[in-house]
């Protein structure tokens, strides 16, 4: 019979890891490159962990089902039971393996455009590291092509378990008098977002349900969606609005006014009232962490969740609570901690529920524009140019990195001088007036990230537009 090799499929497949997962265009994840990624997966942790089964669950994308399919063929082909748990967030899925040691494949593109897709991995006990991606592609493992591909089954074993984690921290009038909105577009976890604020007695409106995937980015939250958030909020009169991205791993949370929180300013937030004594976090996010000297310990990493989780190891070490959050609003949780005398366990992968839970908490003694508002004045924005190559994003660092004064003219800001620069990942730009200017490529996608900070919103979104229109005349 003739077989396919997965080291073979895959690196001629166009798909590549990135950030967080594997992630390319759809056309590429065809039923024999996703079997691959599935069977080299299996193939690399099956040699360090004992399990019979795997689970597998996916996003709202149209195309995500036929991927579940695919992958679910190659388990079986591998000699594994397969769980499939429909349409769920990733932490909720991540939850629930973590919980019974077993593995599984999240099939979601997150909030990148329609036309691509992709495969999160984990490991019994969590994302796998940067070492496993390595080691997936260069397993070689022997498969028989896909044939037919088989109907899934859905269990809700994974939803229910991950409702019970918070459901059972608080009593079921703990929101009692908010009503909370929830934006649900067409993220993974919409169907059980609602249902865990109303058992924790909060009246839920729901609001944007779409039948078209629509990728929500939270790090750049369209204009479109902030009037949005407004007008909800002024016509129904809500304490806040809650919602995620496309798989449900990152929040989005409004104040009573319908402003968006950053995700950084919400994770700040919410690791204070967790009372996490260390946090682990993204270069790229608000220095207002710092400032606010919440924490025995600020660790700064590279961007992306493998970064922030590889960071957990020292941490946890030296303090007893330990988290990581981004400034896209994902949370981890990296350790064992009690919220109101009951048990949490730990999550350390990016979960949206655990921080805008939190933060409704606060908000039960003051209004969520009144807890910002005692943070440390510091205001950040991003944005990003999109099918923007990569090389080109590349040039662009490496001669601002050379000449910071030089790249500071080319922008039209020669009256500034740079007194510190960050490659941590990346160039990260401190100037003399305290404002900051951070430039990365995307990991996953040909798009050029900028990441701005300024003592306003307006400055720094300001900033944000003017780098971005001078680096296309570069």
């Amino acid at each position: 019979m003739y077989m396919l090799n997965s080291n073979r499929v895959i690196s001629e497949s166009g798909i590549a890891f990135g950030t967080s997962g594997a992630r390319g265009l759809v056309g590429d994840f065809t039923q024999n490159v996703c079997a691959a990624f599935a069977h080299a997966f299996l193939d690399v942790i099956s040699k360090k962990y004992r399990f019979t089964t795997v689970a597998i669950a996916i996003d709202n994308r149209p195309s995500s089902y036929k991927i579940a399919q695919a992958c679910a063929l190659a388990a079986k082909q591998h000699g594994f039971w397969v769980e499939f748990h429909g349409v769920i967030p990733t932490p909720a899925l991540a939850f629930y393996s973590m919980q019974h040691s077993i593995p599984c494949i999240m099939v979601t593109g997150s909030h990148i455009p329609f036309d691509r897709n992709g495969l999160k991995f984990y490991r019994p006990d969590g994302e796998i590291t940067k070492e496993d991606e390595k080691a997936i592609l260069q397993s070689s493992f022997a498969f028989s092509p896909l044939s037919q591909l088989p109907k899934l089954e859905v269990t809700f074993a994974g939803s229910d378990a991950y409702i019970k984690r918070y459901t059972s921290l608080f009593s079921a009038s703990l929101l009692a008098g908010k009503r909370i909105g929830i934006y649900e577009h067409s993220s993974a976890g919409r169907d059980i977002y609602a249902s865990l604020f109303r058992e924790l007695g909060a009246e839920v409106v729901s609001l944007g349900r779409s039948d078209h995937f629509v990728p929500i980015d939270t790090e750049a939250v369209s204009e479109e969606d902030r009037l949005m958030a407004r007008r909800w909020s002024n016509e129904y009169q809500l304490d806040a609005i809650f919602s995620t991205d496309g798989d449900g791993d990152r929040p989005l949370v409004a104040d009573e006014t319908g402003n968006w929180l950053r995700g950084d300013i919400l994770g700040l937030l919410a690791a204070t009232a967790l009372k996490i004594e260390a946090v682990a976090i993204p270069v790229s996010c608000n220095t207002a962490i710092d400032l606010s000297k919440k924490f025995k310990s600020v660790e700064h990493t590279k961007i992306g969740s493998p970064y922030v989780i590889a960071a957990f190891d020292t941490l946890n070490k030296s303090y007893s609570s330990v988290a990581g959050f981004e400034a896209n609003g994902g949370f981890l949780l990296a350790s064992n901690i009690n919220v109101n005398g009951v048990k949490l366990a730990a999550l350390p992968t990016r979960d949206a529920i655990l921080p805008a839970l939190m933060l409704l908490v606060l908000a039960t003694q003051e209004k969520i524009s009144t807890l910002v508002g005692k943070l440390p004045r510091r205001f950040t924005w991003s944005d990003r140019l999109k099918d923007f190559p990569s090389s080109q994003s590349q040039e662009i660092i490496t001669n601002a990195m050379t000449s910071p004064q030089t790249f500071l003219s080319q922008l039209g800001l020669a009256s500034s001088s740079c007194v510190n620069v960050d490659n941590t990942d990346g160039a990260r730009f401190t100037l003399t007036d305290g404002n900051i200017i951070h430039l990365r490529p995307s990991g996953n996608a040909p798009e050029l990230r900028c990441y701005t900070e300024a003592e306003s919103e307006e400055q720094a979104k300001m900033l944000v537009k003017l780098v971005l229109q001078k680096l296309t005349s570069l």
